[in-house]
């Protein structure tokens, strides 16, 4: 069972011994006055009355329970339902201030025929009237003493109510925050974890910028060296175009010297001399 419909029934359990204790207490106030003891039951009625007003907050405490719990049943049928039972007990709690103030008339209609039959008796002749009179004033002054000690137990009983609910109070808001801080914690813990693999990221971006350094001077050394091969070589090439020049200007060599080599390619270095040319003289 859902832990709200859980608070709900046990809300209506509630309701229900709350309104049979107010039932026994109206009861109570209204047979007040009719047992022949008008002084004794005049001090006991505001005992009862103090009983059944209690009752009365806490019948309306419930229902303003009721009323927070009905919004978050699960279905709808549940909420329909919740609305319903909270109407009813408006009416019932509209019903039961209605009978406190009929027998609370009632009370004080019997209190003040039970004081004008005790009058009548206390102010007739003979020993009975004194012992009558002697007895109420002992009773009255127990009654008066027992009656002091009630009021200061209830104002004690409701001060320790007031404080119940609000220590509830205070566990109800250390909950709330206790949630609130792991809700923070779980998120703290899933920001970390994306902290730590952006961090790792970053790491492996770095690496890879330096190696990509690394490469990138590497190439342009070896496009430099090639540069400068390639230059010296055609430095060269220009140079020796030059000095061939140079040589078929000055007549040294001429250009079919020059055409003949390289078709015929280099004399070897370690050829034999050839022998010179022998003339037959006749």
């Amino acid at each position: 069972m859902d832990e709200v419909t859980q608070a709900v029934e046990n809300l209506k359990k509630d309701w229900s011994q709350v309104v049979a204790q107010l039932e026994v207490c109206i009861a109570a106030i209204e047979s007040c006055g009719m047992m022949g003891k008008g002084t004794e039951e005049a001090n006991s009625l505001p005992r009862l009355n103090g009983s059944a007003q209690d009752a009365l907050q806490l019948l309306n405490a419930l229902q303003c329970r009721l009323d927070l719990l009905a919004e978050q049943l699960p279905s709808f049928e549940e909420v329909q339902s919740g609305q319903a039972t909270l109407g009813s007990w408006k009416e019932q709690y509209q019903k039961l201030r209605a009978s406190l103030r009929s027998a609370n008339l009632q009370a004080k209609a019997n209190i003040k025929k039970a004081a004008e039959e005790e009058r009548k008796l206390l102010l007739g002749g003979g020993e009975e009237s004194t012992i009558r009179r002697r007895n109420l004033q002992t009773k009255a002054g127990m009654t008066s003493a027992a009656e002091s000690i009630t009021e200061s137990l209830r104002r004690s009983r409701q001060m320790m109510v007031q404080e119940v609910e609000r220590s509830a109070n205070t566990l109800s808001t250390f909950d709330e925050s206790t949630s609130v801080l792991r809700k923070a914690e779980g998120e703290y813990q899933g920001h970390r974890s994306l902290l730590m693999r952006t961090r790792g990221m970053l790491s492996t971006m770095q690496r890879q910028d330096v190696l990509d350094r690394i490469i990138l001077t590497i190439g342009f050394l070896i496009f430099s060296l090639a540069v400068l091969y390639v230059v010296s070589r055609r430095i060269g090439l220009l140079t020796l175009q030059r000095k061939l020049a140079d040589a078929i200007r000055s007549g040294s060599i001429s250009a079919e010297d020059i055409v003949g080599k390289v078709q015929h390619g280099p004399a070897p270095i370690n050829a034999p001399p050839t022998a010179p040319a022998v003339y037959d003289e006749l």
